[in-house]
């Protein structure tokens, strides 16, 4: 199809996207601009760099690919020079046989193709790409591999010298680079942790992307003790400290916002593991209407924060959305009339109108103490960041009961398991039953990619565990795997829900110290939808599989 040498103006044209005349307007400025067609068109606002991408995926059939989401092979580094892929913006993304699958910005630049066509040996088959995804994509690839290969050939013979170590830890030097390359390609994967494995024969870097841990790069065992010592330093810790666990923090400015980053390094046997959570304050984004609540579980969610005193407990994993679900109920509720107040174990965002306490146990500010400290305060709404013990549990409890708002979390597997963990920590049951207003139980699963989903057909016994429940079955739908999510099915995440509010009765229950069981049975007969519900009816709508509600909730 690409062998027709099919013009993008006349595609243009023929798609109703620009007329003749807009055409022959932005030839003609192009003279005098040098600028390519497309671009020329982008410049006098005549079309739209996604409207060229739509046009191309449908006249030509040519592929349009997400970088930013793209796992890109080492392997093919060598095919195509760093210089190559800078002077035609283009990028290897996948070899078969005896062709190679690029992305391009100009897919139609015949000039480029037959220069690729040439320089290495294959066919080509070109994909599009945004230009400034292709840009970042190309520092990436090349940017990444020419740091390691020169800490290589700087390296000396001990990867223990720590002269050469501590020489190697400028900002200009190739592991202060890398470092950064590797930072800046998490950020533009949505990866919410990197990790740092050092084996017996090698060291992985790993990304976690929507939940889900994967392997990006291997690099020689040697380059650990470099990747650690500059994190190390970034983060103000002890350089020379190689037998006990150390945690710090640091920010990194990138693409003009400013990514956070939280550090743990943990020794082993293989040498110092390190874990960098990011946490990127410009992309959070507070809304009720944002964190996927079941219309029933909003309206309840809403009308709880808005209780003038008790306490709301948000449970769950590690990872499972938390703290995203108490920021936004503190979002919602600042104003200036209200005083809020929170502690916390890291503060992850900071939010414009709310005071923010930092726990720092090393200096005998615990969550314990940094409540005590808050109720002198005067606050109307506290959050505390997580109740780990039973004095945080109690002071919490009794800052409910006495005119305030409490909103904290719980590590336990479902809603009705926080009042026994609460009763496990000691705290009687007059007082859970007095100043609980609800409890929120939530996971994380990932979205269906919409770009390769697709309906299918369920099995009996699957199709009998939705229609028990009165769901209709015929949006369901699966991703095959597509280059716009990696060839996983799924892109981002949100969150399923269940939600117990407590009535009158359900205080009596609290009050006798009834078992989990009894709490269930009890709230199922006033309509309560379980994690399964509420997931199974997310499935049906079309926005998740059931295979990963299995996985999330360990069916």
């Amino acid at each position: 199809m690409i062998q027709k040498r099919k013009r993008l103006g006349d595609l243009l044209v023929d798609s109703s996207v620009i007329s003749e005349k807009q055409l022959m307007q932005a030839l003609h400025e192009q003279k005098n601009t040098g600028l390519r067609l497309g671009d020329q068109l982008i410049e006098m606002n005549l079309v739209s760099e996604q409207q060229i991408i739509e046009v191309l995926e449908f006249q030509l059939g040519i592929p349009h690919v997400d970088l930013y989401r793209q796992r890109l092979d080492k392997k093919l580094v060598n095919i195509i020079s760093e210089d190559l892929a800078r002077k035609h913006q283009i990028l290897p993304l996948k070899k078969t046989n005896n062709r190679l699958m690029v992305a391009m910005y100009d897919p139609l630049d015949y000039f480029a193709l037959d220069d690729l066509r040439l320089s290495t040996g294959f066919e080509i088959d070109p994909a599009i790409a945004k230009k400034e995804e292709l840009r970042l994509a190309i520092s990436r690839f090349y940017g990444i591999q020419k740091s390691i290969d020169q800490m290589l050939k700087e390296m000396p013979f001990s990867e223990e010298d720590q002269d050469f170590l501590e020489s190697q830890q400028s900002d200009d030097s190739p592991v202060a680079k890398m470092v950064n390359q590797l930072i800046s390609q998490a950020v533009q994967l949505g990866a919410s942790d990197i990790h740092i494995d050092p084996f017996e024969t090698e060291t992985l870097i790993r990304l976690r992307v929507d939940g889900i841990l994967r392997t990006e790069r291997t690099l020689p065992k040697k380059m650990n003790n470099m990747l650690v010592s500059r994190i190390k330093i970034m983060s103000s810790l002890n350089i020379a400290e190689k037998r006990l666990p150390q945690d710090g923090r640091f920010n990194l400015d990138l693409e003009l916002k400013t990514i956070d980053l939280r550090v743990s390094i943990l020794p082993t046997v293989h040498g110092e593991k390190v874990v960098m959570r990011l946490l990127d304050t410009g992309s959070v984004k507070l809304g009720i209407e944002r964190l996927g609540f079941s219309e029933s579980n909003e309206i309840n969610f809403r009308r709880m924060i808005n209780y003038p005193y008790g306490i709301i407990l948000v449970t769950g994993p590690t990872g499972s959305g938390k703290s995203t679900t108490l920021y936004t109920a503190l979002n919602e509720l600042n104003s200036d009339a209200v005083n809020l107040i929170t502690v916390e174990d890291p503060v992850e965002y900071q939010i414009k109108g709310i005071n923010q306490l930092q726990v720092k146990p090393s200096i005998g500010l615990t969550f314990a103490a940094g409540l005590r400290s808050i109720l002198r305060q005067d606050p109307d709404v506290i959050m505390v960041g997580e109740i780990r013990d039973s004095e945080t549990a109690e002071i919490a409890l009794r800052s409910a009961m006495t005119g305030h708002l409490v909103l904290s979390t719980l590590h336990t597997n479902d809603s009705a398991g926080a009042i026994s963990r609460l009763n496990d920590m000691g705290i009687e049951p007059f007082l859970i039953a007095s100043s609980i207003v609800g409890v929120v139980a939530q996971r994380l699963v990932r979205k269906v990619c919409p770009h390769c989903s697709s309906k299918y057909t369920l099995s009996k016994e699957e199709e009998e565990l939705f229609t028990s429940r009165g769901l209709k079955t015929n949006g369901i739908v699966k991703g095959a795997g597509c280059s716009y999510c990696n060839s996983t099915g799924y892109i981002g995440r949100f969150a399923i829900h269940e939600m117990i509010v407590v009535d009158d009765h359900l205080r009596q229950m609290i009050n006798i110290k009834q078992s989990d069981a009894t709490y269930r049975e009890y709230v199922k007969e006033q309509g309560f939808k379980s994690l399964l519900d509420d997931g199974l009816t997310k499935a049906s709508q079309g926005k998740t599989t059931l295979e990963e509600i299995y996985r999330v909730l360990s069916y």
